[in-house]
């Protein structure tokens, strides 16, 4: 897939860089994922989003490979732009993982960074017996678990579209 990261990245006023992802990278970026895991002869029976990140691409993917059987599984590990809890953190609703055994999964989430999310989630699938395969938009260079299928390697922080406003307020006027 072709990028110009000249077309995407700026600095902050915080000297951090950061790579923008539009909308339209975002839909061509879940559509070559796809296509990449099909071209791979993989056919996911489901595929799991890492909450929260995880879950827009996920649902494109599944979209994508006319998937219907999806999920989730909840991690905490970013606290802020390049701030970290020591560990990551499944939260609840927890995912139904023995009722995976078996079952080709597609893990999905937004990026691997330290890799230590996706690392856990996999080592987790795999224990009940899935035959996991792992998907990001991003991947870090520095990364402990390299993604079977992604759409591209950076170091930069990256501002996905999802994510790059603040929270809503009540005070603030909805269109």
């Amino acid at each position: 897939m072709s990028f110009d990261a000249n077309d995407a990245a700026a600095s902050g006023a915080d000297g951090i860089r950061r790579e923008i992802l539009t909308w339209d990278d975002f839909s061509a970026a879940a559509r070559g994922l796809a296509a990449d895991v099909l071209g791979s002869g993989f056919r996911p029976d489901v595929v799991i989003a890492i909450a929260r990140g995880g879950l827009l691409l996920a649902g494109a993917i599944a979209y994508a490979l006319g998937t219907r059987s999806c999920g989730s599984i909840n991690v905490e590990f970013y606290t802020g732009v390049d701030e970290r809890l020591p560990e990551p953190v499944l939260h609840p609703p927890m995912l139904d993982a023995p009722a995976l055994e078996g079952k080709r999964v597609l893990l999905v989430d937004d990026v691997s960074d330290s890799g230590r999310t996706l690392a856990k989630v996999v080592d987790l699938l795999g224990g009940v017996g899935a035959d996991v395969r792992s998907a990001t938009l991003y991947v870090k260079p520095r990364t402990v678990l390299v993604p079977d299928f992604a759409y591209r390697e950076t170091e930069d922080w990256i501002v996905f579209p999802w994510s790059a406003l603040p929270p809503v307020r009540v005070e603030e006027e909805v269109r």
